[in-house]
């Protein structure tokens, strides 16, 4: 697939993995994880955003303790109706926009927020678009953090395949995030594997 055809899938996509699946699933430890270390170092008056942020449910998570100053980027403008239906108070009061974070972090300033995550998002970058890697860090002034997918596992790599296909539909890309966003200047505070994810946290210069 090439990047026009990853992003049109992400855009257009319903059923599993739509935004509305994700609403009804709500928050989890992966918000909570995300929540933890956002308020340890950096705290609840932190500018936040969340890359591919679909319906809000992280987000959410992060309004219900104290955080007021949320924003969300998502591909898929389905997004944002489930997320005023499922999440009216955080669809009132966060900061949204629909797009790639390809056409959309060129958009902010430098260090305009001061905490940026992404949960199972950047691991469907193109390798064509990885140069988005440094827009990341260059809107994040203080703490960078990733929940994604970096193999069979979140030890294992999958027999050394840098590509899977989630159900044999759309390319997943497992990346070794620590030396991804080390290269870019992060240091590694936190590593977390799950049973699906590693969630790992960065502080930037």
């Amino acid at each position: 697939m090439n990047p026009d055809e990853v992003r049109e899938d992400w855009a257009e996509r319903e059923g599993k993995f739509s935004p509305r699946y994700y609403a009804e699933k709500g928050p989890d430890d992966t918000s909570e994880a995300i929540r933890s270390a956002v308020e340890f170092y950096v705290g609840t008056d932190a500018r936040v955003l969340e890359l591919g942020c679909g319906s809000g449910r992280h987000l959410e998570h992060l309004r219900r303790n104290d955080f007021d100053c949320l924003t969300g980027i998502d591909i898929n403008d389905e997004s944002f109706d489930v997320l005023a239906e499922y999440f009216p108070t955080l669809a009132e009061t966060g900061e949204f926009h629909t797009g790639a974070i390809e056409d959309l972090l060129p958009e902010f300033e430098d260090d305009e927020f001061d905490a940026v995550y992404s949960v199972e998002t950047l691991q469907h970058v193109h390798p064509d678009d990885t140069w988005v890697f440094e827009e990341v860090v260059r809107v994040c002034g203080d703490l960078l953090v990733t929940a994604e997918n970096e193999g069979n596992g979140a030890e294992r790599g999958r027999e050394g395949a840098e590509v899977s296909y989630v159900n044999d539909e759309f390319p997943l890309y497992h990346r070794n995030w620590k030396e991804v966003f080390s290269e870019l200047g992060g240091v590694q505070v936190v590593k977390e594997p799950t049973e699906r994810d590693t969630i790992r946290a960065f502080k930037l210069a």
